[in-house]
């Protein structure tokens, strides 16, 4: 049985391109959003879904925040990263946050068609001209980060990007709906996790990691 794809992106026109592509991969075994947060609840709402093919620059979704959030909540599902960006330093962070590949929209239908194929086959994808400038760059200080963001469970992800945003714990178990004790523990594993001193440095590298410079 083929996977059940989500391709969450705003613009119609690469939706459409994608389903062209899929069609003859997985038949029409798929489903679309074009926002962050409609994406987020197709995911919640429909356990069957396996890929995600996710925009990087689409409303709601800030940066890579977006992925993070997804591995975070929901650790079996792979997710490839879509964009009009090319930059290296992007594709290597989003790599090491958990992204099983990168496709640009500027991918021409057959090498796209391709791509999605290596994808489902559970290869990682990324455009020839890029991939083999990635290697010797893996161990940076924000792809360790990157690597540690991965670790954290969707409630302590979720406070890491409140902290990020700059709330208090006290707002922070106002906005969950937890009492700030629950939201300190939190944060204390947040801490540990990620290896960081303070909340201050944990928001500052998180934005770093999940930015896109």
């Amino acid at each position: 049985m083929q996977p059940k794809v989500l391709i969450a992106d705003d613009h119609p026109i690469f939706r459409a391109a994608m389903r062209h592509a899929l069609v003859d991969i997985i038949g029409d075994n798929m489903v679309e959003a074009e926002s962050y947060p409609q994406t987020h609840s197709v995911l919640k709402a429909d356990p069957d879904i396996e890929i995600v093919f996710l925009d990087i620059n689409m409303p709601g979704n800030e940066g890579l925040t977006g992925l993070s959030e997804i591995r975070a909540t929901f650790p079996d599902i792979i997710v490839v990263m879509v964009s009009a960006e090319e930059c290296q330093h992007l594709i290597r962070k989003a790599i090491a946050l958990g992204s099983s590949g990168y496709i640009p929209k500027s991918t021409s239908l057959p090498v796209l068609s391709q791509a999605i194929s290596q994808i489902i086959e559970g290869e990682q994808w990324l455009p020839e001209n890029l991939s083999g400038a990635l290697p010797d760059v893996q161990n940076t200080a924000q792809e360790e980060f990157a690597h540690r963001v991965t670790q954290l469970t969707p409630h302590q992800f979720t406070v890491l990007r409140l902290i990020a945003e700059g709330l208090l714990n006290k707002q922070i178990a106002y906005q969950l709906d937890i009492s700030e004790s629950t939201v300190k523990q939190h944060v204390s594993a947040v801490l540990r996790k990620l290896n960081v001193i303070n909340r201050t440095q944990a928001g500052i590298v998180f934005k770093q990691v999940v930015g896109r410079q």
